[in-house]
């Protein structure tokens, strides 16, 4: 029964490649205008990640310090610590002029910012 139903089966096949073949060459404009505008809609999308990973790398810049930066704000915190060494001491008369001098080596290097 199988082998006189096969060329049954090849025909149907055959047909129906013939009937693929007339709908693409009926069809083609719309078919390739179908597929252009998947993928603009696709590279639609793309843009959205494009500007997610800008914004990423501007944030990225903007916390980063220069060299200039980067030392001054080390200056700054050593002498905030030190600052804080002479409050946690006993020391009273020459502790207080060192740390008027701190403060003000301290609101110096921020307004050079």
């Amino acid at each position: 029964m199988y082998l006189l139903s096969t060329p049954f089966i090849f025909f149907g096949i055959k047909q129906k490649n013939i009937n693929m073949k007339k709908f693409i060459q009926n069809n083609f404009t719309v078919i390739v205008l179908v597929i252009a505008l998947l993928g603009f809609f696709k590279s639609c999308g793309d843009s959205r990640d494009l500007s997610k990973i800008k914004k990423e790398i501007q944030a990225i810049k903007d916390s980063t310090y220069t060299k200039d930066q980067l030392q001054r704000q080390l200056r700054i915190s050593g002498l905030e610590s030190e600052k804080r060494m002479i409050q946690a001491t006993d020391r009273k008369l020459l502790d207080v002029r060192r740390q008027t001098e701190i403060e003000d080596e301290i609101k110096k290097l921020n307004s050079i910012k």
